[in-house]
């Protein structure tokens, strides 16, 4: 197996640099198409396409309907075919720009993706996430190239709700911990290859960045102050954790997150990196990490305000036979658990779950942990 490393062409962040992105975009082409949500619509994007107007770009604005699904990316390449589009533009969360790389893929334009959250590492990967209209985990949807330009807006993050940020270190600390368990059974990383050093770097790196700044760039974030701490972690967030996952391989955390698709329930009012959080916890139980190790995972993301027990994920409302369909799922022959160094069987994924909720509560009974951000 050859080894690889991808990336992004171009990687721009600082405060308000879309403000100043038309030196950037200008590179790539003229005739836009931006895609974003009614809500970030309202927050950036209407004032984004003034600016870009305002440069000299012909700006077309398609309306994201809110899941990343085959029929939407169709949907809006087919606008993108009619309007002669050269350059396609994702502004908004993960799902929105995960629909955006499949447009560009699809239309045959430039890609930009211009994230108004640090909430997940999808802005540099070269995959999308792609899910059914209902919303049920579908496919990792691979492009033979990345994005063409990468702009984070620091300013715009600090702004966006804690939550997201939150969500983002939580999906950013399982990096390194599903990096580690691909490298020991040498598995295949998101790139189809063999991971390099470079990636396994990065990945660790990640994680060093997340316990030295993360607790400052949660409060710069509820003061919604662009501080050096809120900047190593938006890279972190995404550059670094993004660049960290493809390259050095996904493992238990992300597939007992894709597992958690096989059921309803409020389990799917928690954000991405919410979920990914409880995933890595299980995974942590499953490699059979010792307890000062363990440990200092839980401080961190019980301090986060993250949920890590059955009853913070709403798990608990489920039968064991609901349980059971998850740990199917995130054991199916195509799911990153193959990066397990281990065989990993169904009824493992809910004995460590159980394992997991039972860990944080016994360490919640002997520890005094105040946390920093809430969910309510």
């Amino acid at each position: 197996m050859d080894k690889m490393f991808v990336s992004p062409d171009t990687y721009v962040q600082g405060e308000n640099v879309l403000n100043h992105s038309s030196e950037y975009i200008k590179k790539l082409g003229n005739k836009l198409l931006v895609l974003s949500d009614e809500t970030v619509w309202k927050i950036a994007g209407e004032g984004f396409v003034n600016y870009l107007e305002q440069s000299g770009f012909v700006v077309e604005k398609v309306t994201f309907n809110g899941e990343a699904s085959v029929q939407e990316i169709n949907r809006i390449t087919k606008i993108a075919k009619e309007k002669n589009v050269e350059v396609v533009i994702g502004l908004g969360g993960g799902k929105t720009i995960d629909t955006s790389k499949g447009v560009a893929m699809d239309a045959d334009t430039k890609l930009v993706v211009a994230p108004t959250a640090a909430s997940a590492d999808a802005p540099t990967a070269g995959l999308s996430v792609l899910y059914t209209e209902d919303g049920v985990f579908d496919q990792y949807k691979f492009y033979p190239k990345h994005s063409d330009l990468v702009l984070l807006d620091t300013k715009i993050i600090a702004n966006a709700p804690v939550r997201t940020l939150v969500s983002g270190i939580a999906d950013a600390m399982a990096t390194n911990i599903e990096a580690k368990a691909t490298s020991i059974k040498h598995g295949v990383t998101m790139g189809n290859g063999a991971a390099t050093f470079a990636g396994r770097a990065i990945a660790a790196e990640c994680e060093n960045v997340l316990w030295k700044y993360a607790y400052e760039a949660v409060e710069s974030n509820k003061n919604k102050l662009v501080t050096p701490a809120i900047e190593a972690i938006v890279e972190a967030n995404t550059l670094l954790s993004g660049l960290g996952f493809e390259n050095a391989g996904l493992a238990a955390a992300h597939a007992i997150h894709n597992g958690f698709t096989a059921v309803k329930g409020d389990i799917h009012h928690l954000t991405h990196g919410e979920k990914v959080a409880f995933g890595s916890m299980v995974e942590l139980v499953l490699e059979n990490t010792p307890h000062e190790t363990l440990d200092r995972y839980i401080n961190f993301w019980l301090t986060l305000g993250l949920p890590i027990t059955m009853e913070d994920t709403h798990l608990d409302q489920l039968s064991d036979e609901e349980l059971l369909k998850i740990g199917k799922l995130a054991t199916a022959p195509d799911e990153t658990m193959k990066n397990m160094p281990f065989e990993v069987t169904p009824t493992m994924v809910v004995d460590a779950m159980k394992a997991a909720s039972a860990y944080v509560k016994a360490y919640k009974n002997s520890h005094v942990v105040t946390p920093i951000f809430s969910r309510s």
